[in-house]
């Protein structure tokens, strides 16, 4: 060890690592005397680490909690995590989400510069939806959301999932693009990302992503559709072009009342036209999936328009009637 203060470090980090440590072996990986573990011990209780002594053959400590946070330490990766973690957190619309802001602040202050560019160059954009979560390596997260900080073109190898149109599972060509934003969506990361060679918005799931280096050149941000990346992808998850609006949306009378309707309306619009009646304007990712949404309020349903929602209720009843005759 190169002195108290680093040799200091590198037992709270041990002692942070494992649960039990026999003292020999702490002298043994710190290059010192058992003695010395026991004054650098006591050191650090003094700065307020519960570390206790444990019995046994060799006799031994540990880390334990206590009633007061001390000073933490935290490696590289740690780092990351803790900064993704809490930022994702401040996202979440939790009660917690001022409290993970503030405790994120406060984490960048302590940190030295290395580990507070790192932090600084995860950005996190949180939409809700159902969660099924999906690991991705930290590296290339980090990666990624460098590119998107520095403003700089992106490539890399996409595999391609059973769903995108290979049935193969294998790797696509590489993809060039400008990376606007990492999103976290139902636990799983995307990048949100304008593809250079398709001239349009794409989202991109972050476990199938390989960068490629070095990255390209530095370009100057497009304006994306609408200004908000949380609406832009949860539209785009919905079928939507991106703009924030559904692809198809029809207005249907329905014979209910609008307090009756509203709490199963979705993002819909409700208007009472009386004590029993209802106007709905509502959307969805296709026509026929709009007719079923809105036969399930199980009353008699007027169509006003447009006429592709009435020809889907026409394909939706002979869809239903060739079920119910099977």
């Amino acid at each position: 060890m190169s002195g108290p203060s680093s040799r200091l470090l590198a037992l709270l980090s041990l002692l942070q690592a494992r649960r039990d440590w026999p003292g020999s072996l702490l002298a043994a990986r710190l290059e010192v005397t058992p003695r010395t573990v026991r004054r650098d011990v006591d050191r650090l209780r003094a700065l307020g680490y519960p570390v206790r002594a444990t019995k046994g053959p060799d006799g031994g400590y540990r880390l334990d909690a206590g009633s007061e946070l001390p000073p933490l330490l935290f490696d590289d990766e740690q780092a990351v995590a803790l900064a993704v973690a809490l930022q994702a957190a401040a996202a979440s619309g939790a009660a917690v989400g001022d409290a993970a802001a503030r405790a994120l602040v406060t984490v960048r202050q302590v940190m030295p510069a290395r580990l507070r560019h790192r932090i600084d160059s995860v950005q996190v954009t949180t939409v809700p939806g159902r969660a099924s979560a999906t690991a991705v390596d930290p590296s290339v997260l980090t990666a990624l959301t460098a590119a998107v900080r520095a403003r700089e073109v992106l490539r890399f190898d996409h595999a391609a999932g059973p769903g995108d149109g290979t049935g193969t599972g294998g790797p696509t060509p590489p993809r060039r693009v400008e990376p606007h934003a990492t999103v976290l969506r139902a636990g799983r990361w995307y990048l949100l990302a304008y593809d250079l060679d398709r001239d349009d918005w794409r989202t991109f799931r972050v476990d199938r992503m390989t960068p490629r280096v070095p990255t390209g050149p530095r370009f100057t941000p497009r304006d994306l559709p609408g200004g908000d990346v949380a609406a832009f992808v949860d539209a785009r998850f919905a079928g939507s072009t991106g703009t924030g609006t559904w692809p198809c949306r029809g207005v249907v009378e329905l014979d209910l009342p609008a307090a009756d309707v509203a709490p199963f309306a979705l993002d819909g619009v409700v208007e009472a036209l009386g004590p029993d009646r209802c106007r709905l304007t509502l959307g969805s990712w296709s026509w026929v999936a709009l007719a079923a949404t809105l036969g399930r309020f199980d009353t008699p349903v007027r169509v006003l328009g447009p006429q592709p929602l009435r020809d889907a209720f026409g394909t939706l009843a002979a869809r239903c009637a060739a079920a119910a005759g099977s």
